[in-house]
């Protein structure tokens, strides 16, 4: 099999406010829940036994009537497995940038957003603890060192994004006593919050900020959302965790912050590069959690996109609207 080299994905917003075609669907009637999974070489089992266990028959593309893609790394390939006949397929991932320039308004589109939410939370805790309880610059000794760290409790957490991460990580900190605000799109409550405040509003918050956690979706509005001015407004004791989408954060302006010491660290699931290069200077920044993507990883993953494939194949059959539908006006 040939993989062609994925080209770098177009804006988001700027694709889907073009198509002005591309909507929300929802299927209309009972289907007979002939579905494609593929490609064939990666089909999971998992997958497979939810397709099955929600009334689904799996068959080939050309006899299917949705498509399930199961190759989240090779979106390039997706082009010549959709037929004219599909009328939903299935993304696996709940960012879109790569799968952007592919939609069309000819079928349902929905994406895995919200199935990896509760991972991601999990893991924004873990990084938030190991740089608060300096558990980072601990690994590293190697010898009996001074104490230091701080505690979450009581801290003043702000969440960037009011979606499925934010819903699942506010009851994870609640136990802590923390003052959680949630910067959102619109002023819908989130519940366990204290305060839900619009994006005008973040430059306010900021130096009344201990922990930030950027966990929202990228768009044209959202990228380079943490810049010099804003890692400037924050407290010195504050630190920073991206959880989202590498192109949220200004990567020099983040190396400088932490580098003079202007945040006290930041914790990074995601980069920009992507995969962040050997020798990148933020790899030599004892303040500065690393992981490679990982928030979701793939055992994690196919169990969680397993449970939502079955609810969803089982929705398709009925005729009923899907869960994680491709929204054109949010542009994710």
């Amino acid at each position: 099999m040939t993989i062609v080299a994925r080209k770098s994905a177009p804006n988001v917003r700027e694709i889907l406010t073009k198509n002005k075609t591309l909507q929300k669907v929802t299927p209309l009637g009972p289907r007979e829940g002939l579905v494609a999974i593929e490609p064939e070489n990666w089909r999971k089992e998992a997958l497979v036994v939810a397709t099955e266990k929600a009334g689904g028959t799996i068959c080939s593309a050309d006899e299917a009537t949705a498509l399930i893609w199961s190759a989240p790394e090779n979106p390039e390939l997706l082009p010549e497995f959709v037929k004219d006949h599909h009328d939903w397929v299935q993304l696996p991932f709940a960012g879109i940038e790569p799968f952007v320039a592919m939609l069309d308004e000819q079928r349902v589109w929905s994406c895995g957003k919200g199935v990896y939410a509760s991972a991601v939370a999990e893991h924004a805790l873990a990084m938030i603890l190991s740089l608060k309880r300096g558990l980072v610059d601990y690994s590293k000794s190697e010898s009996w060192d001074k104490p230091f760290g701080s505690n979450l409790l009581g801290s003043r957490v702000l969440i960037l994004g009011g979606g499925g991460i934010a819903e699942e990580l506010i009851p994870m900190l609640n136990p802590f006593g923390c003052s959680i605000t949630v910067i959102r799109k619109s002023l819908l409550p989130v519940s366990g919050c204290d305060q839900v405040l619009c994006l005008d509003d973040l430059d306010i918050v900021l130096p009344e900020t201990d922990v930030v956690v950027v966990a929202l979706a990228l768009t044209s509005e959202t990228e380079g959302i943490i810049n010099k001015n804003r890692l400037g407004l924050l407290p010195p004791h504050a630190i920073v965790i991206n959880v989202a989408r590498g192109k949220h954060i200004i990567t020099t302006d983040l190396v400088n912050a932490l580098k003079n010491k202007n945040i006290a660290g930041a914790g990074l699931d995601v980069t920009e590069p992507e995969p962040l290069p050997a020798g990148h200077d933020l790899w030599g920044l004892s303040n500065c959690l690393i992981t490679p993507h990982t928030g979701n990883t793939p055992e994690m993953g196919i169990a969680l996109l397993a449970q939502r494939i079955e609810e969803n194949v089982a929705r398709y059959i009925a005729g009923e609207e899907l869960i994680g539908c491709i929204d054109i006006g949010a542009g994710y």
